[in-house]
């Protein structure tokens, strides 16, 4: 990779910890950002110690403020941000009728209001340069799943929302991808597990055996499907979601 500076969202841990550390290994200048800079700096260290450029960011990504600070504050340290990778989000589960409004907004801020400041911060540097990746998580409940109307809608939406920038702003030599992971072993599907009142390794158990690759995903499986879309040889491929989800699915 020609040397970039990325941007990569929610890379405190899981998913977003091991896109930072891949794109890292990719030749890009990171900058790893979290809600709490501090959750962030383990990252971005653990970059810098196998001889990477990185730096932590603590933003809150639905403040419109905050974010506009931290894009410019990474243009201002690594150089202006030519890949942005949104993976920031949450989990508000619960049945429809159990589901309060505070919930539903939490889901639809973090998903939706998150990625669309970020991108709109991000884009001006991204069409200086005539040159831009941006990666969208999505997930498989975009396609419905129990329990998660919020993140399910979110998640759809972000997939509208990706296509649509790849309309806009590949005249600017910017391409926009989705990557919506299967299950992924992180600390936010042990939430889930908790939820549903099992065991983690009993839930990895029933995940492995309803899925045609019998095994939960790892981060580094959606860090790797992240880094093809970043990369320089994917200057045409847009507008497009990657299941990666051990199997089909849509």
């Amino acid at each position: 990779m020609t040397t970039r500076t990325a941007i990569v969202t929610g890379a405190a841990r899981g998913i977003g910890a091991a896109t930072a550390r891949r794109l890292a290994a990719d030749g890009a200048a990171v900058a790893v950002l979290d809600r709490l800079e501090e959750q962030a700096r383990d990252t971005a260290q653990a970059i810098v110690v196998d001889g990477g450029r990185a730096i932590a960011v603590g933003v809150d990504v639905t403040d419109e403020s905050a974010v506009a600070a931290a894009v410019e504050r990474v243009a201002a340290d690594l150089g202006a941000p030519t890949i942005l990778v949104n993976n920031a989000g949450i989990l508000r589960d619960n049945l429809l009728f159990k589901m309060s409004l505070d919930d539903w907004d939490a889901v639809m801020d973090v998903h939706l209001r998150g990625a669309f400041l970020m991108t709109r911060a991000a884009q001006a540097h991204m069409v200086e340069a005539g040159w831009g990746r941006i990666v969208n998580l999505s997930s498989i409940s975009a396609l419905g799943n129990r329990g998660q109307v919020n993140y399910a809608a979110a998640k759809a939406g972000i997939q509208g929302f990706t296509k649509s920038l790849a309309i806009e702003l590949g005249k600017f030599g910017i391409t926009a991808n989705a990557v919506a992971p299967g299950f992924v072993v992180t600390e936010m599907t042990k939430q889930t597990a908790e939820r549903m009142g099992i065991s983690f390794e009993e839930f990895l158990e029933g995940v492995a055996s309803q899925t045609p690759v019998p095994r939960a995903g790892q981060p580094d499986d959606i860090a790797h499907a992240v880094s093809f879309f970043c990369s320089e040889g994917a200057g045409y491929v847009s507008g497009q979601v990657l299941y990666v989800a051990g199997g089909p699915r849509a």
